[in-house]
């Protein structure tokens, strides 16, 4: 399930170089997702979503989110040329994916705290 989603690899890797810090860059991930979420549910401007999406684009990479930056580059790439509600639908998909890899991040937030 979580293979189109997340990619391990990355996870591990971060896990590796991090070692200490991890908890916390998985915190800040979180924390910034929600954030950048929420300015983009309640953004019009196309120019401003387009600078959320990049931004949530590349830490969403960053972290192995692959479906997440693929939908944010989407947003990013097209928020001009579409429509309110084709927009309101990329945000609602991207919302969706973020509820859809919470888990895993939440998981390895626990797990990096008992290591």
């Amino acid at each position: 399930m979580t293979d189109q989603h997340v990619d391990r690899d990355t996870l591990s890797a971060l896990r590796d170089v991090m070692e200490d810090g991890y908890p916390e860059l998985l915190d800040t991930f979180l924390s910034d997702s929600r954030a950048r979420l929420g300015e983009l549910q309640k953004t019009v401007d196309a120019k401003a979503l387009a600078d959320v999406a990049h931004s949530f684009k590349g830490s969403a990479s960053n972290m192995g989110a692959i479906r997440l930056a693929e939908l944010c580059h989407e947003l990013e790439a097209e928020a001009k040329y579409k429509s309110h509600s084709e927009i309101a639908q990329l945000v609602a998909d991207i919302s969706g994916e973020f509820e859809q890899v919470l888990p895993v991040y939440e998981d390895e937030r626990q797990h990096a705290h008992i290591h």
